[in-house]
């Protein structure tokens, strides 16, 4: 590539990866079937947790599949146009998705974003971190403690498996998991935080 043009790379890595991220799937897809507005709903937050609390447990999975596949196909689309930029892709993914100025900068956690994150950039990682996450959701009922361990484990992994060039970027996302799911750390502190299915 010719030497002026090296920030065409990152520059549309950001812009692509942000814009796909930044793609509410939860708040569409139950504004498109009547469930109402996900940010009225429950904790508000625009995630397949949330939507879970609609009761449309196919639009919780939607929602899961698309917020992850978003990140996949920025970081895909990334390595076929501009190869060397996928974890800026994935990363801006990630933020667009926590940070979408469609709804005023207020997204959701990142638990499934970053999985597509992960997946694509490493998928051996990604079988890690889905592993963690679906494993302690289901013996837990807990969603905010699965998904915050699956986020730290996301680093870990890819220390474990000599990705070492996203160990650190995966830490970053993985703390603004963890920052995203503050209120919930200060539920589990005072045992007030609710179990996925439990009675409301």
């Amino acid at each position: 590539m010719n030497g002026e043009l090296l920030w065409l790379g990152p520059v549309v890595a950001l812009v692509l990866g942000y814009l796909l991220g930044s793609i509410p799937f939860g708040v569409l897809l139950t504004r498109a079937t009547g469930a109402g507005d996900l940010r009225q709903i429950g904790s508000g937050n625009i995630g397949a947790t949330n939507v879970l609390r609609t009761g449309r447990k196919g639009l919780a999975a939607a929602t899961l599949l698309l917020d992850a596949l978003k990140a996949v196909a920025a970081i895909v689309v990334i390595r076929w146009m501009f190869p060397g930029n996928e974890i800026l892709a994935g990363s801006a993914a990630f933020l667009g998705h926590c940070y979408p100025v469609w709804l005023r900068f207020r997204g959701g956690k990142g638990v499934a974003t970053l999985m597509g994150v992960v997946l694509a950039l490493h998928w051996p990682c990604g079988l890690v971190y889905a592993a963690v996450w679906l494993g302690l959701l289901a013996g837990l009922r807990i969603s905010s403690i699965a998904g915050m361990a699956a986020a730290v484990s996301a680093p870990v992994s890819a220390a474990f498996f000599g990705q070492f060039d996203s160990v650190l970027p995966l830490l970053v996302l993985a703390l603004i998991v963890l920052w995203k799911h503050r209120t919930n750390i200060d539920r589990l502190l005072t045992g007030t935080e609710p179990r996925v299915g439990a009675p409301k």
